[in-house]
């Protein structure tokens, strides 16, 4: 597993400590919807985010094991152990 890190992904991880929604990952990226909508997927795939719906029922955000990779602003987004870990060393 790579941990490196480029620029974007780093700022997309240290955007997501906490369940956000995709606008708050563009403000505090400040790159373009694709840019960011790319990188999601990518550090989706690595497993170091993981795509996140509200639950009505349970009133709190789950996991979504399968998302719309055209619509990623329909999703809210939580960094995984993983994705803190490659964060943190660099």
């Amino acid at each position: 597993m790579n941990n490196l890190l480029n620029d974007i992904e780093f700022d997309i991880l240290g955007a997501v400590y906490f369940v956000e929604p995709f606008e708050h990952i563009l403000e505090e990226c400040n790159e373009k919807t694709a840019v960011v909508a790319d990188v999601l997927k990518q550090l989706i795939h690595k497993k170091f985010i993981i795509p996140m719906k509200w639950d009505e029922e349970k009133k709190e955000f789950i996991r979504s094991f399968i998302y719309d990779t055209d619509d990623m602003r329909q999703y809210h987004y939580l960094a995984t152990k993983d994705g803190l870990m490659a964060h943190n060393s660099k």
